[in-house]
């Protein structure tokens, strides 16, 4: 079957016209928008060993200490950018604005042995500039005197224009350093006890979450805003750029903080116990990987490749129903789905709720939710929506389906690593697991291994019928099982489960590590009746690191009742591979 223009128009509209980007939405001026696209790449300085460490307020005081001293270094090298961008500012308020900032740094460099002292320590004294402090201040320092990758100024960078571009490009590389100490600040304090004035690190947490530092950070990004109103979109890019090194490079100052203690990341790389196993990493694919449900592209491949009504009354050469019917009944199989999905899980939480972790009584719950999915598999195969779809086109669909930002990069991390002895799986509802395939064919990532359903085929276009091999919560258990079982290596298997519906909580309970990515209601909703516990994955890894500070027991154990939660694939990253 020819691959019609309106299915490209579809794939465009719908699965992201190739360029696996999503809608970009105002979020206000650029400053603010530029913190939003790069906040995945911020979480990997707040999963850094230094601050899970900080925040379990067992960080080595000497650690602390070395890391505050390079504060003078880079105080300094702001004080120098402030001066030079104040010279090239061509407007009073704006000049005034940069000197008050400079001022604010300058007394802070005078005070900075007191204010080290008010958080409980002894001035470390004067400290060489390590090598992670210096490629951000010489960064910062060169863009503020002009030297801008891509950018040729006239003589001594002479004229008003010239000028203001400079002083916006010195603030494009400020402001994310400012604002990622306030997004760890506040993290950071996020989790803490108000009530525990024992934490070491309090005062410092106080300060960089303190509603002066967010003001300071606030008019850093005013400047910004400002000084760019006049430029064109290709220096905007320019600002975009060094925006991005600044994270980058002060990320990198954070991961590079020594930390002679045991820790709890990255899990890749901690030395205890891990890397004498195979890691072994499971997945779920719709909504956990994807940004859409395989279950509607698929559907909506059939009807935009079903023919038009046969205005004759003839049956079409494929015997397959037209577009329009083919949507009137996609769309009640969809709503009758939602509908008694909705009220399957109704059904189980209405019982009492359990005090404790219950893994029995939530095996026993889920088995009436395997017969709803195998009888609704079955709705659909008898309403032939499945039939006719050539397996190219699903393919297509399948390369040119949006994943999660952060996903493939993952995934390609893990493959390649070769210190890691990993292996792969992706378990999935999915009906067709070429579309799965496909997905992933890109790069490295074809090693992935996929367990899914599969769309039965005569001649590369299938028959309607599903060879069903995953349909429950159970049977994505048993096959999670067998895999482990299969594996003919030697040594233990530490197994990670990544996943976000109903049908992955067994998987996610029983593996090492259960990391549930997404805000699906029901996966709640059920593991709250039978005692689950659901606790954000950085503040599972405080307590961690406290614990194995502590001399107690930090070992990753399945059926614990416990899930870690999280918002995006670069926590996932973070906390596995670390940066």
């Amino acid at each position: 079957m020819k691959t019609t223009s309106s299915w490209k128009d579809l794939m465009e509209r719908e699965i992201g016209g190739g360029g696996g980007g999503v809608v970009v939405v105002d979020e206000g001026g650029i400053a603010k928008r530029f913190s939003i696209k790069y906040r995945d790449e911020a979480i990997f300085g707040l999963y850094t060993p230094f601050f899970v460490c900080l925040a379990s307020g067992n960080l080595e005081s000497d650690a602390f200490l070395h890391f505050i001293s390079q504060d003078v270094h880079f105080l300094k090298a702001f004080a120098r950018a402030y001066e030079l961008a104040e010279d090239c500012a061509d407007d009073d308020d704006d000049r005034c604005a940069i000197r008050k900032l400079r001022k604010r740094v300058l007394k802070k460099l005078q005070m900075h042995d007191t204010l080290v002292r008010e958080w409980g320590f002894e001035s470390p004294g004067e400290s060489n500039c390590q090598n992670a402090t210096s490629k951000y201040t010489d960064f910062l320092i060169a863009t503020a005197s002009g030297k801008v990758e891509g950018e040729r100024f006239s003589g001594k960078i002479a004229t008003p224009f010239e000028k203001t571009k400079v002083a916006a490009y010195t603030f494009g590389a400020v402001a994310p350093c400012m604002r990622l100490v306030v997004f760890i600040g506040n993290e950071i304090q996020a989790i803490l006890d108000p009530d525990d004035s024992s934490h070491l690190y309090k005062r410092w947490i106080d300060h960089y979450s303190s509603e002066d530092f967010e003001a300071a950070a606030l008019q850093t990004e005013d400047i910004v805003d400002k000084l760019s109103v006049s430029l064109t979109g290709e220096e905007l890019e320019v600002i975009e750029k060094l925006y991005h090194q600044a994270v980058k490079l002060e990320v990198e100052f954070f991961a590079s903080q020594s930390i002679s203690q045991p820790t709890v990341v990255p899990l890749s790389r901690i030395t205890h116990d891990i890397s004498e196993r195979y890691l072994s990493i499971f997945c779920d694919f719709d909504l956990t990987c994807t940004a859409f449900d395989s279950a509607a592209i698929l559907a909506e491949i059939a009807i935009v490749t079903a023919p038009k009504e046969d205005l004759d009354g003839h049956e079409s050469q494929l015997a397959r129903m037209s577009s329009g019917d083919l949507r009137k009944t996609w769309n009640v199989l969809s709503t009758q789905y939602t509908e008694e999905f909705d009220q399957c899980v109704k059904s189980i939480i209405s019982s009492q709720k359990v005090d404790k972790f219950d893994y029995e009584g939530l095996q026993k719950a889920l088995e009436q939710l395997a017969d709803f999915e195998k009888k609704e598999n079955a709705r659909v195969v008898q309403s032939r929506v499945l039939k006719g779809l050539n397996i190219e086109d699903i393919k297509h669909a399948g390369q040119r389906l949006i994943l999660h930002d952060g996903c493939r990069r993952f995934f390609q991390r893990i493959v390649k690593d070769e210190i890691l002895k990993t292996d792969v799986h992706v378990l999935s509802y999915c009906w067709c697991g070429d579309f799965i395939r496909s997905a992933f064919s890109s790069g490295d990532l074809n090693v992935l291994n996929v367990h899914s359903n599969e769309l039965a085929c005569e001649k590369s276009v299938t028959t309607g019928e599903i060879v069903k091999k995953m349909e429950s919560p159970s049977e994505k258990l048993q096959a999670f099982n067998n895999i482990l079982k299969n594996c003919n290596r030697e040594g233990k298997h530490f197994k990670i489960y990544i996943g976000g519906s109903v049908g992955d909580l067994l998987c996610l309970l029983e593996a090492d590590i259960g990391i549930v990515i997404g805000s699906s209601s029901s996966l709640r909703k059920l593991g709250d009746q039978f005692g689950v516990k659901f606790v954000p994955l950085f503040s599972g890894l405080v307590r961690r690191q406290r614990e194995l500070s502590e001399g107690r027991s930090s070992d990753w154990k399945p059926l614990s009742g416990i899930l870690y939660t999280v918002s995006s694939w670069a926590e996932i990253e973070a906390f596995i591979l670390g940066l």
